[in-house]
């Protein structure tokens, strides 16, 4: 299969996906009789998928890259619906989709999605070392859309967890 190269004689990003998900198909139906249970999709696929879903595919090329980046690699099925989700509970305008209030943070869906990801992942670490008590979207939810909190003047954090519950469990309980 031959992928287009960009300027600088690079391959492409996008006929490079496209290349590796003609290949995965292909695979797929090479040994879908013998394996239809194993063709289950990963959730960093459902996720990647859910964003695109939302945000066009070019958007879920920056989440995966986020995710790629910024949640260490036995993590990514785990973790990634949680970023995937937390997008759709934020549903923010542009530069702000995940919600990221950080000044630092570029105003750009990659920047916001890395971020999120980061501080997923650092959450995610924080709780395990502390032994994981509750379950980890509450920890989350205390850390990164706090109840109570003095930029939530209408009190709407306290939707957060159960809107990041509902989408990870829509990511999750999607069929390949």
């Amino acid at each position: 299969m031959a992928s287009k190269a960009n300027n600088d004689g690079a391959p492409d990003k996008r006929s490079l996906k496209g290349a590796i998900m003609q290949f995965f198909v292909f695979l797929l139906l090479l040994f879908l009789p013998v394996a239809a249970e194993a063709a289950e999709l990963a959730d960093v696929a459902k996720a990647i998928l859910y964003i695109d879903a939302k945000d066009g595919v070019e958007k879920g090329d920056q989440f995966a890259e986020a995710i790629n980046e910024n949640i260490r690699k036995e993590h990514w099925d785990e973790l990634s619906v949680f970023v995937a989700a937390i997008r759709y509970a934020e549903n923010g305008k542009k530069g702000k989709e995940y919600g990221i209030l950080h000044p630092r943070v570029k105003p750009t869906y990659r920047s916001q999605a890395g971020w999120c990801a980061a501080t997923v992942q650092k959450n995610y670490d924080r709780w395990k070392k502390g032994g994981c008590k509750g379950e980890f979207i509450v920890f989350l939810g205390s850390k990164y859309c706090p109840v109570g909190a003095d930029n939530d003047p209408d009190n709407l954090n306290k939707n957060w967890v159960p809107n990041v519950r509902y989408h990870v469990n829509r990511i999750k309980n999607m069929k390949g």
